[in-house]
């Protein structure tokens, strides 16, 4: 069994990588968004637990799970974006930047740009609901039964677009560097 473990990947991959803040700041809040899922997972088993074998739900899980996936999806989009994990047709671009490096490398800037334009728009679309929940003491649940603010998950989206705004363009300024011509 241990023959087929490539030891030599295994110590390649666990390679210390330099120190990158923006990385750092990106996995901890795709961290905090794993954690949430934890606790989500926990919550929601508890309450069927409750529900089947005790009949005694637990009030709100529907409702706090239903915003908690939105809060989970945007602490974890930065991340997502940094590590080159977002959904897109690498079938396509690898073709391409074998045939014609240049063009192949000016789509991926491209790309980048987009996305940061992309989710800049999120972020900046999701700001005044943020102000406007905050202000108005906008909650959801039933009121005297289970409320919560909506405030918090709206930052969280607001959160998420700035995250994933910054990751696609140090990936954007990362492709620019790799198109300069190289010199001595």
């Amino acid at each position: 069994m241990a023959d087929d473990i490539d030891m030599a990947a295994l110590d390649a991959a666990a390679a210390p990588q330099p120190f990158d803040p923006v990385r750092m700041i990106l996995d901890g809040l795709a961290a905090i968004g794993t954690i949430w899922t934890f606790g989500l997972m926990l919550l929601i088993c508890a309450d069927v637990i409750g529900r089947s074998f005790l009949n005694a739900p637990i009030t709100g899980v529907a409702e706090i799970a239903a915003h908690s996936v939105v809060g989970i999806v945007f602490l974890q989009i930065g991340s997502t974006i940094y590590h080159r994990r977002m959904t897109r047709a690498d079938f396509l671009i690898e073709r391409i930047l074998r045939w014609a490096p240049g063009l192949g490398r000016a789509m991926e800037a491209l790309f980048y740009l987009m996305g940061a334009a992309v989710m800049f728009f999120v972020a900046q679309a999701a700001w005044p609901g943020m102000w406007n929940s905050l202000n108005l003491r906008e909650f959801f649940g039933v009121q005297g039964l289970f409320t919560v603010p909506t405030w918090p998950f709206r930052a969280l989206i607001v959160l998420g677009g700035a995250a994933g705004c910054l990751a696609y363009l140090v990936l954007f300024l990362t492709e620019m560097r790799r198109m300069l011509p190289r010199h001595g």
